[in-house]
């Protein structure tokens, strides 16, 4: 049997390099609504396009090409293999939909993309993120890693049930926090199930 170390303050601190820091810039459209939240990408070697979501087993994009498409390959590239990148990015700056990650610097205790064993040493600075999204009063989490680190931030002390929400105020801003569904396919649920979820999400925060 494999023993996993465990990451301890101490083993981090003498060993820096196992500190991952976040690779890519936050995805923030100027007149963005909506700030989507996941928790951390997943290892280089699963990524298809340069962008979030870029594994092509998460169904993220297959969720919003459903919800918004009615054909959950909308946003999948002409070999079937991908990601259409520059598709996704234009559509998400014409509805107002911006990204990002509730870490920003992490250690994978199993070395996978499963949240179970992520270590999350830096959260985002939500406080900057906020200020380059100044009509931004929805954040959406995807995920029970990434709810758990922004009720964290904003002080909300009750957990939301999955598909819920709740209000915070944070650096002066009113704020509706939505807990969704994990897009990946580990997450129990089928793929029709968490696009109905998303779907009335996005009815709630004036989207469809």
């Amino acid at each position: 049997m494999r023993l996993v170390r465990c990451m301890t303050k101490e083993n981090i601190e003498r060993h820096p390099e196992n500190i991952e820091r976040h690779p890519l810039p936050p995805f923030l459209p100027d007149r963005a609504k909506i700030l989507m939240l996941g928790s951390f990408p997943p290892p280089p070697e699963r990524w298809t396009m340069n962008f979030y979501y870029p594994n092509f087993q998460n169904d993220m994009w297959r969720i919003f090409g459903l919800v918004f498409f009615h054909d959950r390959d909308y946003f999948v590239s002409g070999q079937g293999k991908s990601f259409e990148e520059m598709r996704i990015r234009r559509f998400l700056t014409s509805k107002g939909i911006a990204l990002y990650d509730t870490a920003t610097e992490v250690v994978r205790q199993k070395g996978n993309a499963s949240d179970q064993f992520l270590q999350i040493i830096k959260p985002l600075d939500l406080a900057g993120i906020l200020s380059q999204i100044p009509a931004c009063e929805i954040i959406v989490t995807t995920g029970q890693k990434a709810t758990e680190t922004l009720l964290a931030i904003v002080g909300i002390a009750k957990t939301p049930p999955l598909c819920g929400s709740a209000e915070a105020v944070f650096m002066h801003r009113k704020l509706t926090c939505y807990r969704m569904p994990s897009s990946s396919r580990a997450y129990p649920r089928l793929l029709a199930d968490k696009a109905e979820d998303y779907k009335k999400m996005f009815q709630s925060a004036g989207l469809l």
